[in-house]
């Protein structure tokens, strides 16, 4: 995809995380995503570009705007979008770190339609892929890393959400020795983070969103990582109809919604870009600030799969009486 292309789509990040960000610390996380929604939509329709939601906020009868399908745009290039216009809701919510706004773009049919349902994940860095698999047991698991890295299990840091699902999980790893991770919410950026030195995160596992799956694998394809996948529909009064809907989203594809889920089966393009923005500060990138006179500065990675490049932007808006920095 054109570097120029790509540029326009991080500026929609940015803009939608400089509205997020207004909502830091005020400890209303829906305020804040609707905040972030409404500046990404606006943005994309007013690029000459025909795009796609096949990610976004929910099917259509669940969300007003990027919802799954829609189109976007004023006409042009076909390309499917996948977003999280604001990831991790709680932490933006709370002022918290790493709470980012999330895009990928790949050509039209490259990325998968993902259900609103669970999927459990497992990540790495490039050095893991052969290595590991969603099917074996945390330990297992723990110990390739361990081996991949030259280091005890005893320094292998693993990334979880805290969620009562994971407490077997949780005690499976520490069983092992290896240090666990932690966070309350941002899956996209615990599993992109196993593939960046200096995150202090090996290994990411456990279950989350599908389209938070999607999201990470396009950042991991264009540095190299490993992911796998695997739907989780559960076994309460939805899981029917969730699978009913999964059913309808893949038809055509050779995805089988009982196998794993490779990286690059849920991204099908090496013409494929992940871009986030900084609505707090974290170890990716820092938050969106405001200095003297107004000027608001946005912090953002670009990760490129199809020349296989990361950027880091660092944009300043200096408005008519702000200040730049070096």
């Amino acid at each position: 995809m054109q570097i120029a292309r790509i540029m326009q789509i991080l500026e929609v990040a940015e803009l939608a995380a400089i509205e997020a960000a207004k909502w830091n610390g005020r400890g209303d996380k829906v305020a804040a995503d609707e905040a972030a929604t409404e500046a990404m939509r606006a943005a994309f329709n007013t690029i000459d570009f025909s795009g796609r939601i096949v990610i976004g906020e929910g099917e259509r009868d669940e969300a007003p705007m990027l919802y799954i399908g829609e189109e976007l745009g004023r006409g042009g290039e076909e390309i499917d979008i996948a977003v999280d216009p604001l990831e991790g809701t709680n932490l933006c919510a709370y002022n918290r770190p790493n709470a980012l706004t999330t895009i990928a773009v790949a050509p039209r049919g490259a990325l998968l339609f993902a259900p609103d349902t669970y999927m459990n994940k497992i990540a790495a860095g490039p050095a893991l892929t052969g290595r590991l698999h969603i099917d074996n047991s945390p330990a297992e698991n723990v110990r390739a890393v361990a081996e991949a890295y030259g280091k005890p299990t005893s320094e292998v840091n693993v990334c979880v959400l805290l969620r009562d699902r994971h407490k077997a999980l949780i005690q499976a790893v520490r069983k092992t020795g290896a240090r666990v991770r932690l966070i309350d919410d941002g899956d996209v950026f615990g599993a992109i983070a196993t593939a960046v030195p200096g995150t202090g995160i090996d290994l990411y596992l456990g279950s989350g969103g599908s389209p938070e799956g999607v999201l990470a694998a396009a950042g991991l394809k264009a540095i190299g990582g490993f992911f796998q996948g695997r739907f989780d529909f559960g076994s309460d009064e939805k899981a029917a109809d969730k699978r009913r809907r999964a059913e309808e989203m893949v038809k055509g594809t050779s995805i089988d919604l009982d196998g794993v889920l490779e990286r690059d089966a849920l991204v099908r393009s090496d013409d494929a870009a992940f871009i986030a923005c900084g609505v707090t500060d974290g170890e990716m990138v820092s938050g969106v600030h405001i200095d003297e006179g107004g000027s608001i500065t946005t912090h953002a990675i670009i990760m490129n799969a199809a020349d296989e490049t990361v950027r880091f932007i660092k944009n300043t808006r200096r408005g008519k009486t702000g200040v730049i920095r070096f």
